[in-house]
């Protein structure tokens, strides 16, 4: 079955919420972490990871959080997905040339098109459709 990470989820949610909120407001981890029920530091790996990633800024003290940063229409869910997972991909041969039955595979070409066609898909879709 295919299905997206948890730590995807997760970061979805958050984005999300912090669109939602007050424009330019900054929000906590816990406050995200608490609303949806999602371990609080899990979540704070994740929005640091989104940071670096330059997808939200980070602002520090007392009342610091979290706050998006970048214009979410320029990012497909493709790229989002491959910074927060790595290479989207079905099977590990569609970015990984290392299987042994890749020379004998009778399954590799449907599955390179099945590939392709979702990367298209996500690609042509972008976060803020999704957060929106």
């Amino acid at each position: 079955m295919l299905k997206i990470t948890r730590k995807v989820e997760y970061a979805l949610i958050a984005l999300r919420h912090m669109q939602h909120n007050a424009s330019g407001s900054v929000v906590s981890a816990k406050e995200i972490a608490t609303s949806y029920g999602i371990p609080r530091q899990l979540l704070a790996k994740i929005l640091q990871q989104m940071s670096r990633d330059g997808l939200i800024s980070a602002v520090k003290g007392p009342t610091g959080g979290y706050k998006i940063s970048a214009d979410l229409n320029n990012i497909s869910l493709k790229d989002f997905f491959e910074k927060i997972e790595g290479p989207l991909g079905l099977m590990d041969c569609y970015f990984n040339s290392d299987c042994n039955q890749l020379k004998s595979c009778n399954i590799l070409t449907p599955i390179q098109r099945i590939n392709q066609n979702m990367r298209d898909m996500f690609s042509k879709t972008s976060l803020q459709e999704i957060t929106q």
